[in-house]
């Protein structure tokens, strides 16, 4: 949320969570064995030569980093002298990605007399360019985050960061390694590494990997881990922002870091009557005669730390209705205590009380809570700076393609934010993804809506964000579009899979505790939130694409998609489509969630039944379509639209193998970092009222166990099939596309693609 309102935010714990690391550096030119570095590294010399400087620069070594060890002070750097000419000289860090992925991107430099604020870096990524101009004269001799992109696995011109010399000022551009991922942490401590990936590491370890005085990071002498790790967090800060205008008395990197904020989640034990503990907040003013180095009052973190719990106690309250405010303390913590800017630390919570995890574990009450922080630094520093403040809008919704002609018409509308009048979107970037590219830098609208010539055959992926100047929202989800010049009907997917929520809860006279085998919750996109060092994937809001490519190949029929919010207000014609295909996910409704997510609301129950007429096919996939179908309307609903009874779960998460339509294929059972996995999957058998007459429902898929995945039921009036879990789950591209098309050729007659004039003479 800061990012996107325009922040530069430092984390002095690693930021990324990819597992995999790549360094590209000129010491290391070619790919040698380590595994840390796959690539290469080239210069090219047209208007100016690539020379090495004058000091000691990033290098690494295969193997682990002992105390003290500085990997910014044992190898070399490179410089050029700028040019305006066309022809610049360039140095390009082609990395070899042995997984397709998510990877931040840092460079480093040195910082020297004659350093230049506008050097160009241009990330490449899956064929997409995005680029940025640093400000080397702050920064040198350390990781420098750019951003994070996904990349393609292997080793190609598409996905790469190139430096070049072009400027428009006159001096030197430096340049030294390129990181791409965070990996996994190579600091020893007491004979061994972690195992862990830096990410789960404290920042002590961070800090020495980024190239940070021994002072920093150990400020303990290496004899006490726990200590140095807090100490470093502001010492990082400080050395970081040594010699801005925010801590001009110090020496540093001169970063201009001007508010500093630690969020733990250990605000006490001592519940309310409400059986919550919530928020605490510490300041420090009462240290080197209550000023900061800049010469202002140490008063701005007292009211920094106040800011952040008023905030709390209105929008948690406002949005849930309850919520605690326990104290603000003026008090000596190093965290408030060593940093030469305002700072402030917020316990969100208690993690030792299960009402506050019950609230703390729902991605809905987590976004709540980041947004009002994220506020409240916006109105802080505008404040302080004589600017108003306009709060960055909510994501858009009731999303939805339609194609006419071969050209796509996007639809949307903004997101009312009750809490914030300012939070109003005045234009909205519309994200496209052509083909196997990936997405574009957005292209700017200033109304909700935007139409699109497609190209015959590709498949199109979009997304929308919503813009005020305050800042960009977070995205929609993803929906596509496919377009065949040959085709004479329309599927429409419609993304039902909207849930978020935290894991099961048990709570009775006996016991208080999650049930993660019951069910483990939906985080948004990736979470951390579970011991083991273990990174799990939630909804991505993506799986839209995953439905699109697999129907690719009929060209009988254009692709087009809608949320569920769009369907369900009216926004979609469902009749004009000769087949939908309705994906769930992990569509559930739990009692303890912050938001209702049900697989077939009331409304959706009235248009489904109504949708199914003659020639119409229905596709229907997710884990708990029968689980959270429990009253007996539901069932019947199931039973008369489907066809099926609801025989229970299936847990056999030591399988994941399913058998159908002529082959064997997995899905993701087991919880993982790569996509959402169907722990536990639903029993769906033939209703046995229609067994028995001339259109009979038949389970088409069977679990390793033997059990009924699938149901199948055709007749004169329609085609319905139902999936007892995500058809997105299953892990192999080409069996999905061979399920999908196999599916639809069975659900669709072919004859709807022949020429009129040959159906005559048939």
């Amino acid at each position: 949320m800061l990012q996107n309102s325009g922040a530069i935010v430092f984390s002095p714990r690693e930021r990324d969570w990819q597992e995999d690391e790549i360094i590209i550096d000129n010491d290391n030119p070619t790919e040698p064995s380590s595994p840390i570095t796959q690539g290469t590294y080239t210069e090219t010399n047209h208007s100016e030569k690539w020379q090495n400087t004058q000091q000691n620069g990033f290098t690494f070594h295969a193997g682990a980093y002992t105390d003290g060890e500085n990997p910014f002070t044992q190898g070399t750097a490179k410089y050029a002298k700028t040019t305006r000419s066309k022809h610049a000289s360039t140095i390009t860090y082609q990395p070899r990605f042995q997984s397709a992925g998510n990877y931040a991107v840092y460079v480093s430099y040195q910082s020297l007399p004659n350093s230049i604020s506008d050097a160009e870096y241009i990330i490449t990524h899956q064929g997409q360019k995005t680029t940025y101009k640093v400000n080397q004269q702050m920064g040198g001799g350390t990781w420098v985050y750019l951003g994070t992109y996904k990349f393609d696995q292997g080793c190609s011109s598409a996905n790469n960061v190139v430096l070049t010399n072009a400027s428009n000022n006159k001096g030197v551009v430096t340049a030294d390694a390129v990181r791409f991922g965070g990996g996994m942490g190579n600091i020893q401590r007491s004979g061994a590494i972690s195992g862990l990936p830096r990410a789960i590491e404290g920042a002590r370890y961070s800090a020495q990997w980024a190239g940070a005085p021994y002072k920093v990071y150990a400020s303990k002498n290496g004899l006490d881990d726990y200590g140095d790790d807090i100490n470093t967090r502001p010492l990082m800060t400080n050395w970081l922002s040594g010699g801005s205008c925010f801590n001009p008395t110090s020496e540093g990197l001169k970063v201009p870091i001007e508010l500093a904020l630690a969020i733990h989640s250990d605000a006490g034990i001592s519940a309310e009557p409400n059986g919550l503990i919530g928020s605490l907040a510490v300041c420090t003013t009462e240290i080197n005669d209550g000023v900061f180095a800049s010469g202002v009052s140490r008063e701005l973190s007292l009211d920094f730390a106040q800011r952040i719990l008023d905030g709390l106690d209105r929008d948690l309250l406002s949005t849930y209705g309850r919520w605690n405010r326990r104290y603000l303390w003026d008090r000596n913590y190093a965290e408030t205590r060593s940093p030469e800017i305002p700072s402030a630390i917020l316990e969100t919570m208690s993690h030792q009380n299960f009402e506050d995890m019950i609230l703390g574990e729902d991605p809905n009450f987590r976004f709540t809570m980041a947004r009002s922080i994220y506020k409240s630094i916006l109105r802080f520093i505008n404040d302080n700076h004589g600017r108003p403040s306009i709060v960055q809008p909510l994501a858009p919704k009731d999303f939805k393609i339609e194609i006419h002609d071969g050209t796509a018409t996007l639809s949307w509308k903004p997101t009312t934010d009750k809490l914030e009048p300012t939070a109003v979107p005045t234009s909205y970037n519309v994200y496209i993804a052509e083909g196997e590219s990936g997405f574009n830098n957005g292209v700017l609208v200033t109304q909700p809506e935007m139409q699109l010539q497609l190209t015959p055959g590709k498949q199109y992926n979009f997304k929308v964000t919503a813009v005020n100047r305050g800042g960009e929202s977070f995205p929609s989800s993803v929906l596509s579009a496919i377009y065949h010049s040959q085709a004479t009907s329309k599927i429409l997917i419609i993304d039902g899979f909207t849930r978020l929520s935290g894991p099961a809860v048990i709570k009775n006279q006996n016991e208080k505790r999650f049930d993660l085998n019951e069910d483990p919750g939906v985080s948004y996109g990736m979470t951390a939130q579970w011991l083991g060092g273990k990174f799990i994937m939630g909804n991505q809001y993506d799986d839209v694409m995953v439905h699109a490519d697999a129907m690719s190949a009929l060209h009988e029929y254009n692709v087009e998609s809608a949320t569920m919010e769009a369907v369900e207000n009216g926004l979609v014609d469902l009749n004009k489509y000769a087949f939908i295909d309705l994906m769930l996910g992990l569509q559930r409704n739990m009692p303890h969630a912050l938001k209702h997510y049900k697989t077939f609301s009331p409304m959706l129950q009235r248009k489904l039944l109504a949708y199914a007429t003659a020639s119409k096919g229905l596709l229907v996939s997710g884990a708990y379509i029968g689980t959270d179908m429990t009253k007996a309307s539901e069932r019947a609903f199931l039973q008369q639209l489907f066809k099926i009874q609801y025989e229970g779960r299936n847990r056999d998460t030591e399988s994941s193998m399913i058998h159908g339509l002529n082959m064997n294929f997995d899905i993701y059972r087991q919880l993982n970092k790569d996509h959402y996995a169907a722990t536990s999957t639903d029993i769906l058998v033939p209703d046995t009222v229609y067994t028995q007459g001339p259109f009979r429902p038949q389970s088409i898929m069977m679990y390793s166990d033997s059990t009924s995945a699938a149901v199948s039921y055709q007749s004169p009036d329609y085609t319905a099939i139902a999936l007892g879990f995500p058809f997105e789950t299953i892990t192999a591209r080409s069996v999905r596309k061979s399920i999908m098309e196999g599916l639809l050729r069975y659900a669709l007659p072919r004859q709807e693609a022949v020429e009129p004039k040959n159906k005559h003479k048939h």
